[in-house]
């Protein structure tokens, strides 16, 4: 039996996630530190002998490294990190904090501990920076990230895949566009709209409204994260 960990698996997407994967019968260890967008009310309805959870952050490396040296994962996924755009503008910090150091004390863990885990490391196609109306971003396109939030999305791929070139680490990343569906925070566009509807509050237009953006059911996310593991590339990078 595979025997998986989803880190930030409280949020929005990573809930989604570890249902997919105990749905499919697998063993599932939740890390995460419950910071201000984890909500455990997203995994209230899970009651699987096969699910755990540990509080935990990955910046903890020594613990970390304890528990995949306990547990055993076939597979990480990596959803902690924090990801609103306009929190990165108002104060970057924690993404520095949480984006990259804690990526870097993640892949610091696993090689210390075992290289033959797979990671799939989930970032964004927001790294691609802007794109013109009428293109849209594939694989080799370069880099160039326009918020704090997409520069640190953009130095913890660079992260991985130095320590895939370097330590022989087996990952793949994806690069995903938005995503939207059910237990979303309500601080992302969708939600947020849907709100102030409802609410009879003015809706927020971003810039001059003509910005361009892809979206994905989450569920959807989750099951290309899944083929990731089972037949992604390692070192390669994958746009969803």
């Amino acid at each position: 039996m595979k025997r998986f960990i989803v880190t930030g698996g409280y949020g929005f997407i990573g809930s989604s996630l570890i249902k997919l994967l105990l749905k499919k019968n697998y063993s599932v260890l939740n890390i995460d530190k419950l910071s201000y967008s984890a909500q455990k009310y997203n995994l209230k309805d899970v009651k699987s002998k096969k699910y755990f959870f540990k509080k935990i952050d990955i910046n903890n490396k020594k613990e970390i490294t304890k528990i995949l040296i306990r547990y055993k994962p076939h597979g990480i996924f990596n959803l902690a990190a924090d990801t609103h755009v306009d929190r990165s503008i108002d104060d970057s910090s924690n993404f520095i904090k949480n984006n990259i150091i804690g990526v870097y004390n993640l892949l610091e863990a696993i090689k210390n501990s075992n290289k033959k885990i797979r990671l799939v490391h989930i970032s964004t196609d927001e790294v691609y920076g802007d794109i013109a109306n009428n293109k849209r971003s594939n694989e080799n396109f370069p880099y160039k990230p326009s918020s704090p939030y997409s520069a640190s999305k953009a130095s913890s791929d660079h992260l991985v895949n130095a320590f895939v070139r370097t330590y022989k680490i087996d990952a793949v990343i994806s690069n995903c566009s938005n995503n939207y569906g059910p237990r979303q925070y309500p601080e992302k566009l969708i939600p947020k709209m849907i709100y102030n509807i409802l609410n009879n509050k003015p809706l927020p237009i971003y810039s001059k409204g003509k910005n361009l953006r892809e979206w994905i059911y989450v569920d959807d996310h989750c099951e290309a994260l899944l083929k990731l593991f089972f037949k992604g590339k390692s070192g390669e990078k994958y746009n969803i």
